[in-house]
C-alpha cells in the first residue's frame, strides 16, 4: 500500500491509496521494507497540498520511517538491517514512510539501536526525537533537575507529550500546559506533576519582565506564549522552540537576556549531524527511555490513516498516531 498525495487541475489536492514501483519511488542507495511511520503535523500539511512542505505532486508524505533493508547499494548496510529514517527531506520532497518502501541516500539512515523496537522507535519518530534534542539542549545548558521546575506547552500533542514522558523519566519536575484540561489524567500518567491552563503562559501584560517560574521549558505554541516564557524564566533558564501553533511571530525586549541571561534554543529535528543523531537515539533506548509507550500512542493501520490526517490539523490528536504499513 502506499498514500498518494495528487494535484487535481482545480489546484486541490486529493488523498488516495494507489500502488507505485520501486523505480517510480525514487533514485537512492537504501531501499527500505517499511514496517512503521508515524504521523506528524508536517506529514498532514503536506497531505494537504501545502506548498511550503512538499512542492511537487503526486507525492507521498511521511517524515517518519523504520524498517528492514531490502536493497542497499552502500557499505554501511546490508539486506536484512533493521533501521530508521526520521527528518532530512523524507517525506516532503522525497517520497515519504506512508508507503510499503521508501528509497533514501544511506547518510540518512540510523541502525536501530540495540533495546528499541522498529514499532518503539515510532512510537518516539520525530516527536520524540525533537523532544531529546530539547532535553539535551537543557543538560548542555546546565539546566539540571535541581534547578527547578520545566514547563512543556502544548503538552498533549506529540512532542509535548514525548518531552513530558522523558523529562519525568530524568526526574525533572515539569508543569504541563494545555488547552485540553479534560486530559489532566493522561497528563499525569505520561509524568507531568503540575497542569495548568495554556491561558496561564498567555500574558498580554506590557511589563518587561515576570515573575521567575521556570527554569526552562520546550514551547510547542510560539506568539506570545513564547514570550511570556522568556519574561517568566529564572536566572539563565532556557526556552526550547519548536512550534508555531500561536503564532511565527514573537515579540520580546531585551531584558530578560540582559538581566536573566535568558537562553532560547531552537529545535530544528530535520538536519541534525549524524553523530547526534546516533547519541541521542542511543538514550532514548536506554537511560532516557520512557517506560509509558502503550500510553503514549494509538496505533491505526496506514488504510485508516486519511481520518487521522484531519484530527491532527484540527488540533485533536492526543498524544502519537503510530502508523502500521
Amino acid at each position: 500500500p502506499i498514500l498518494i498525495i495528487s494535484e487535481n487541475a482545480d489546484k486541490t489536492f486529493s488523498r488516495a491509496f494507489g500502488e507505485r514501483t520501486i523505480e517510480e519511488i525514487g533514485d537512492n542507495e537504501v531501499l527500505i521494507n517499511v514496517k512503521y511511520s508515524a504521523l506528524n503535523y508536517k506529514d498532514a500539511l503536506s497531505a494537504s497540498g501545502n506548498k511550503g512542505i512538499s512542492r511537487f505532486y503526486p507525492h507521498t508524505p511521511g517524515i517518519d520511517a523504520a524498517g528492514i533493508i531490502a536493497q542497499s547499494k552502500s557499505a554501511d548496510f546490508k539486506e536484512g538491517d533493521e533501521v530508521l529514517v526520521t527528518g532530512y527531506d523524507l517525506g516532503m520532497n522525497t517520497n515519504g514512510g506512508f508507503a510499503e518502501y521508501v528509497k533514501v541516500p544511506a547518510g540518512w539512515v540510523v541502525p536501530l539501536p540495540k533495546n528499541l523496537t522498529l514499532k518503539e522507535s515510532m512510537i518516539y519518530g520525530t516527536a520524540g526525537f525533537t523532544a531529546a534534542i530539547g532535553v539535551w539542549e537543557m543538560i548542555r545548558h546546565d539546566v539540571t533537575p535541581d534547578k527547578g521546575k520545566i514547563l512543556v506547552t502544548g503538552a498533549t500533542g506529540g512532542v509535548g507529550s514525548m518531552a513530558v514522558a522523558i523529562l519525568n523519566k530524568l526526574n525533572y519536575q515539569v508543569t504541563a500546559s494545555t488547552g485540553k484540561l479534560e486530559q489532566s489524567d493522561y497528563l499525569k500518567n505520561i509524568g507531568a506533576s503540575e497542569i495548568i491552563s495554556r491561558n496561564e503562559v498567555n500574558i498580554t501584560s506590557p511589563k518587561p519582565l515576570f515573575d521567575k517560574k521556570w527554569i526552562g521549558a520546550i514551547d510547542n505554541v510560539g506568539g506570545n506564549t513564547l514570550s511570556t516564557i522568556i519574561k517568566s524564566l529564572d536566572h539563565r533558564g532556557v526556552a526550547c522552540v519548536c512550534g508555531m501553533v500561536d503564532s511565527i511571530d514573537l515579540n520580546v525586549n531585551i531584558f530578560p537576556f540582559i538581566l536573566r541571561g535568558a537562553v532560547v534554543v531552537g529545535l530544528d529535528s530535520a538536519s541534525r549531524s549524524m553523530e547526534l543523531r546516533k547519541e541521542l537515539w542511543h538514550n532514548l533506548a536506554n537511560d532516557w527511555k520512557i517506560p509509558n509507550f502503550d500510553i503514549l500512542h494509538r496505533e491505526v493501520n496506514l488504510e485508516n490513516i486519511i481520518p487521522e490526517i484531519e484530527k491532527i490539523l484540527q488540533g485533536g490528536q492526543i498524544g502519537k498516531v503510530l502508523v502500521k504499513i
